[in-house]
């Protein structure tokens, strides 16, 4: 039975779903952090290492998430996904000592954050649309933002009326009920089940040929493994980029919240400030996923980290002229502009490296990206540490975000495919 509507819809329904309760159980743990503190009396330093050796787990395992994408499709990585991040929330409860947390919610919940988060959407998502890619992959990673609004508030609730346990148990059930099932409906690309890109009807014999997207044709036509890969200047580009691009996110995230603190505002000031970035993030990520469909990836990114490089602008700003406009000014940048980077992630990947092995090589430069998340947090507080204010790590991270802008132009996926808004240059010749 033919549906009304594309299938790619549901794929991107599914992929919503999946991250607002995927991803949002990951950040849940600051929430278990305070009460799991109380509890067992354990150092912060030691706690919270278990959130931090996950990002090292993830890390790890990128690269062979995406070949076990490339062999067996989205279904096995996302059920796999759905048993490590259940069942590590589902064991947590039965913590006594710290080793365990570093099991559970490190290793497990951190393994399976790869295959239900970004990365592991990434590794799929773009092979259902061409023209409306950007588009498709804002809607989806969307949920995030709506996840965090109003999961995190119920985990919450239940941690104040039941305990942390009982929250942790909670959200295992729930990965497991939820998300087990629904991700059965996926599907590696359109052709698996008969269907083109878009939606668009299979080609008929004798009618016209559509304007193709490729702009170098020997570039195409190269069978991209890894190996091949690695060994190009655009590879090292895009990981540049993605290792700066998150560098300078999780840089501003982990830290904004005690800045703000730092230099006189109310704690209500600093906690609002946090979650409205979220909430920005939602149209943020659907209107620039959108515009990069019609002037291209570059310029996205290049916006992205352009709304990251104001949002440091305005936290040095901060410390000399404590101004809620600033704030407001900070908030918005890095919501509603600095968040489109996620949206177009997968797309520059697919667009360059597009063939068998496109899981693998987008595995690998996740690696990058996940060892700038992980630098810029550190160094941020290296740095504060060292100096005694935040005005030298903000500085560098407006350069990180000049870095990351110029190192995504470099790949220059326009180069290879060109997004849809550009087509009519390519049917006219006037392509660059």
């Amino acid at each position: 039975m033919r549906l009304p509507f594309f299938y790619g819809w549901v794929v991107v329904a599914v992929t919503f779903v999946t991250m607002a309760i995927g991803v949002n159980a990951r950040t849940a743990f600051s929430l278990f952090f305070p009460p799991i503190i109380s509890e067992f009396g354990w150092e912060r330093g030691v706690t919270a290492g278990a959130f931090s050796f996950g990002f090292v787990v993830s890390g790890i395992v990128s690269p062979l998430i995406g070949r076990l994408m490339d062999r067996a499709g989205p279904r096995a990585v996302m059920e796999l996904g759905v048993v490590l991040m259940g069942g590590g929330l589902l064991l947590a409860p039965l913590t006594s000592t710290p080793w365990h947390l570093y099991v559970t919610i490190g290793v497990m919940v951190g393994a399976g954050s790869v295959c239900l988060g970004y990365s592991g959407q990434s590794l799929f998502l773009p092979n259902w649309f061409i023209r409306k890619r950007g588009f498709a992959i804002g809607i989806a990673f969307a949920g995030v933002g709506i996840g965090s609004v109003t999961l995190l508030p119920w985990v919450q609730h239940m941690i104040e009326q039941t305990g942390w346990r009982t929250a942790c148990t909670a959200m295992g059930l729930l990965i497991l009920v939820v998300l087990a099932p629904i991700n059965l409906f996926l599907y590696k690309r359109p052709e698996d089940i008969g269907l083109q890109a878009d939606g668009d009807a299979a080609h008929a014999s004798g009618a016209a040929q559509p304007v193709s997207n490729i702009v170098d044709p020997a570039w195409v036509r190269t069978d991209w493994t890894l190996k091949r890969a690695v060994g190009t200047a655009r590879f090292w580009w895009i990981a540049l980029g993605y290792f700066s691009g998150l560098d300078i996110w999780y840089a501003v995230q982990v830290h904004q919240t005690k800045f703000l603190l730092d230099i006189g505002f109310s704690p209500n000031v600093a906690v609002w400030a946090l979650g409205i970035v979220s909430l920005l993030g939602i149209p943020g990520q659907i209107l620039l996923g959108h515009v990069s469909d019609r002037i291209g990836r570059e310029w996205v990114w290049a916006i992205s980290c352009a709304g990251f490089a104001i949002c440091f602008a305005a936290l040095i700003a901060l410390k000399f002229q404590p101004s809620l406009w600033l704030v407001y000014l900070m908030v918005f940048t890095q919501g509603a502009l600095g968040y489109g980077l996620t949206s177009i992630m997968g797309a520059v990947v697919f667009e360059i490296f597009q063939g068998k092995h496109q899981g693998s090589i987008f595995g690998t430069i996740m690696l990058a990206a996940l060892a700038g998340g992980a630098a810029g947090p550190w160094l941020t507080g290296f740095l504060y540490d060292r100096t005694g204010d935040y005005t030298l790590a903000f500085a560098i991270a407006i350069v990180m975000s000049g870095l990351s802008a110029l190192s995504v132009w470099q790949a220059a996926p326009r180069k290879v495919r060109a997004v849809a808004g550009r087509l009519h240059k390519l049917k006219s010749g006037t392509a660059d």
